[in-house]
């Protein structure tokens, strides 16, 4: 129940259909739905109605939604197998298609299973300097979620010189337990990674977000481990690796953006 209030998911009447008002509190700086909580949303309603949890999904960012619209959810269950359920989900306003979204949900009972991607050896949250917010952000997402910098610049280092295309981030989201919603909002970070990479007042918008799940286990804080691969033509590519604080693996996502400079200069904001 708490994920549903999270994201103020509504099941209507009609079977397979789902309301999530666009509230301030779901968006990013831009004031629009921030992308990541677009999937969460349609995420949970795919859960809901297959009764198993995800193990695949991915998501297209068709348009922008905005306070005070509302998404509507038609969730089709494509094949029910004895173990995955294969299905997608359309999030809409006013007929106006804004996210698609495919996924597999289900679990496999199999006797091997292994880790092999490192957690990277970085500061505990606990000594990390939490990441700068800026008034764009009060009421948005950002206010929801608690973020420190493990290794990365903060925005006011920026101009500065490129990275190495690696930055991570530890981040709570103190009114969700662990799961795939609540991933989902972690795994729309790799823009973050944009600016360190290229040492300039950078983002994106994203075009898409892919997320493969791991292992479920309960952490206070995830470490978002973001692997910037490529920033040509206008856009960006990158992944990232979501980790719990002792080591295991949740999930990954990976994204593609559209390149952005940033609207004005974080620097001449004053931060909270």
């Amino acid at each position: 129940m708490e994920t549903l209030r999270f994201y103020g998911l509504e099941r209507t009447a009609e079977a397979g259909r789902w309301r999530m008002p666009v509230l301030p509190q779901l968006c990013s700086g831009m004031g629009t739905l921030f992308g990541g909580c677009g999937l969460g949303g349609l995420v949970e309603a795919l859960e809901q109605e297959a009764g198993r949890p995800l193990a695949w999904a991915t998501g297209q960012f068709l348009s922008y939604a905005q306070p005070p619209e509302v998404v509507d959810i038609e969730v089709t269950l494509a094949v029910e197998g004895h173990t995955v359920t294969q299905g997608r989900a359309v999030g809409s306003v006013d007929g106006r298609e804004i996210l698609t979204v495919n996924a597999a949900l289900g679990r496999r009972d199999f006797p091997y299973s292994g880790q092999w991607a490192a957690m990277p050896d970085v500061p505990p949250p606990d000594v990390c300097e939490p990441r700068r917010m800026h008034f764009r952000h009060e009421g948005t997402i950002r206010e929801r979620l608690d973020d420190r910098l493990a290794e990365a610049r903060d925005p006011e280092d920026f101009p500065g010189p490129p990275g190495t295309g690696r930055a991570s981030i530890w981040v709570r989201i103190p009114d969700m337990p662990i799961t795939a919603s609540a991933l989902a909002i972690v795994g729309d970070y790799v823009p973050f990674g944009i600016s360190q990479a290229l040492g300039q007042q950078a983002g994106g918008n994203s075009l898409d977000n892919t997320l493969r799940i791991a292992t479920l286990t309960e952490t206070e804080w995830i470490l978002a481990d973001v692997h910037m691969h490529a920033i040509q033509h206008g856009f960006a590519h990158g992944r990232v690796h979501l980790w719990a604080q002792d080591g295991t693996l949740l999930a990954t996502a990976s994204q593609s953006s559209m390149v952005r400079a940033w609207r004005s200069d974080p620097g001449d904001e004053p931060p909270r």
